[in-house]
């Protein structure tokens, strides 16, 4: 189950109390897995279907070819996404969680590519082993909301940026790397959403949207998703 718990640090500033105001340093767990049960999938998170434009349980989605499922290693409960030549996503809708852009700016996680998919670059076979979409209110010219996707990619390098339309992709982790070990990813939505769009993003997002696709390529991914966080801290 997801869980919101404010973690807040006090800045002590020394001095006329009365000619400074210091926000507190906070940071929000938004989801660590650790309250859902192994082997299934984390309870508020949903499937939206863009036919019927609502939610609904994803569980039914969730087969052998492409599921998301809780693990534990070690003590700590993480979520890992498996598709062999197809895609899955899971999403958790706006009413689950309270994001204040202006006030946590920051958006921070981790994951972990087992298997990233073979021959994948998102500027020219779009599969993604891991991506987290951020979704928001405001749409294009089609009435499709501008989202941005954060995306590790198989082939190419960091901070790379692709267009396809109402979606920029933004690579964060690449395969040009080291895989196989748990990567922290810190951004900054509100920089990152003007850099992209080019003007200010709305106060909070519709959509946090877990994703991983091998079906352009035919080929596998495999990757783990923790310790989701919202934060005023770079």
């Amino acid at each position: 189950m997801s869980t919101l718990f404010p973690i807040v640090g006090l800045l002590l500033v020394f001095g006329e109390p009365a000619a400074c105001t210091t926000l507190p340093d906070t940071t929000v767990v938004l989801e660590n897995f650790e309250t859902d049960a192994e082997g299934g999938l984390p309870a508020e998170w949903r499937f939206f279907s863009r036919s019927k434009r609502r939610f609904e349980a994803a569980d039914r989605l969730m087969d052998a070819a492409g599921r998301f499922f809780v693990m534990q290693e070690h003590g700590n409960r993480f979520l890992r996404a498996y598709t062999t030549g197809t895609a899955r996503r899971i999403s958790l809708p706006s009413e689950a969680f309270h994001w204040d852009l202006p006030g946590l700016p920051y958006l921070r996680w981790m994951w972990r590519a087992h298997h990233l998919p073979e021959g994948a670059r998102e500027d020219r076979v779009n599969d993604s082993g891991a991506a987290v979409y951020i979704s928001f209110a405001k749409t294009d010219w089609l009435g499709r909301p501008l989202s941005i996707k954060y995306v590790y990619s198989t082939a190419l390098p960091r901070e790379s940026v692709v267009s396809t339309g109402n979606v920029k992709v933004i690579v964060v982790s690449s395969g040009l790397e080291k895989t196989g070990e748990w990567v922290q990813v810190t951004r900054n939505v509100v920089e990152d959403y003007q850099k992209v769009f080019g003007t200010a993003p709305p106060n909070a997002p519709t959509t946090i949207t877990l994703w991983s696709d091998s079906d352009n390529t035919n080929s596998v991914a495999e990757v783990d998703f923790d310790n989701i966080m919202l934060t005023n801290l770079p």
